[in-house]
């Protein structure tokens, strides 16, 4: 299900670009929730719309509820939204839309509806981003949370409608440029800070056993598999791209063979003082290839690129434990020895 955004609007417009994101301690919680939840139950991608305001150059996310299930035919999006924000302005709670989030699995997030959701938003809501929690990576002790926001070349690039090759040559639009990430902070009042610390306190110590956890293995296990899949689908878009190539050279062929057959022709017909044969539209009788689109193939190396780059993270960690416990267990071998 693809998040639709509103028309709803702050009052005062703001040119200023966004630094850093904001979210309170609360609207965090309340998109863990519904993510774990949706992830356990239904195994569906969890959305939900952002609520907040915009100040100086920070975005706070104060807020959040989720969007009705993709299931619930009866409810029109849209028109929960709008309730949904009416009743919190009823109890003087910040109820300006400032974007969407989305739970992501594997820090697989990227794809064509997500592009398409954040292009009409930031249309419609200049400030909005898209925030994504990655519920599986979150479980093995690593808070992911990220927001990202469309370029200027992305958004051109769907104003133009266009993702041939050329077109997205000209725009210079690739995988690495289509969202640029935006810092996210979580801000807990002082009170929350304070019991947090005392909860800290009361948890019994681990004696550093959890700094050679290696939970990272199921996580990379997981990210290599998604790998693996993404680059086959880039094989197969590149096969796909290389028979185009293959079909719009054996056309040039054709229509070279055929301007040569008919100059020779009409070289024959004036040689014999005979008028000559009336001009073909040749695109007609040679009708150019569609083009395959190459938005497609870019989404899927940019996911490629993401699982890489987590891949690399997890691998340094993962490498380095295994390297202080082999140590340790030489040390403990050989003290057993003696």
């Amino acid at each position: 299900m693809a998040a639709r955004s509103t028309n709803s609007r702050r009052p005062v417009e703001t040119e200023q670009t966004i630094a850093y994101v904001q979210a309170d301690g609360l609207a965090v919680m309340k998109i863990l929730k519904h993510c774990h939840e949706e992830s356990t139950t239904n195994m569906d991608i969890a959305q939900g719309a952002l609520l907040g305001l915009v100040v100086e150059n920070r975005l706070e996310i104060t807020n959040c509820f989720p969007f009705p299930k993709q299931s619930d035919d009866t409810m029109d999006e849209e028109e929960f939204q709008l309730a949904m924000m009416r009743r919190l302005r009823r109890v003087n709670v910040d109820h300006f839309h400032v974007g969407w989030y989305q739970s992501a699995d594997v820090g697989n997030f990227l794809s064509l509806p997500l592009l398409e959701s954040q292009y009409h938003y930031q249309t419609s809501i200049e400030e909005s981003v898209v925030v994504i929690y990655d519920t599986q990576k979150s479980s093995r002790g690593f808070l992911s949370l990220k927001a990202y926001r469309l370029t200027p070349q992305a958004i051109e690039m769907y104003k133009e409608g266009e993702f041939t090759p050329e077109a997205l040559l000209k725009l210079k639009v690739g995988f690495e440029n289509l969202f640029t990430e935006v810092p996210f902070l979580i801000k807990n009042s002082p009170l929350t800070n304070i019991m947090m610390t005392e909860l800290a306190e009361m948890v019994p110590e681990e004696d550093g056993s959890k700094f050679l956890d290696l939970g990272t293995a199921t996580v990379l296990e997981n990210q290599l598999r998604c790998l693996m899949d993404r680059v086959d689908e880039l094989n197969q878009e590149a096969i796909k791209f290389n028979r185009y190539q293959q079909l719009v050279a054996r056309q040039q062929q054709e229509k070279h063979r055929y301007q040569q057959k008919r100059a020779q022709e009409n070289a024959a017909r004036a040689a014999k003082d005979e008028p000559a044969l009336p001009e073909e539209d040749i695109n007609k009788l040679f009708r150019p290839h569609p083009v395959p689109p190459r938005l497609n193939p870019m989404i899927i190396a940019g996911q490629i690129n993401t699982y890489s780059q987590a891949i690399s993270q997890f691998c340094s960690q993962s490498l380095a434990k295994l390297y202080i416990t082999q140590a340790l267990q030489n040390a403990k071998e050989s003290t057993s020895n003696k």
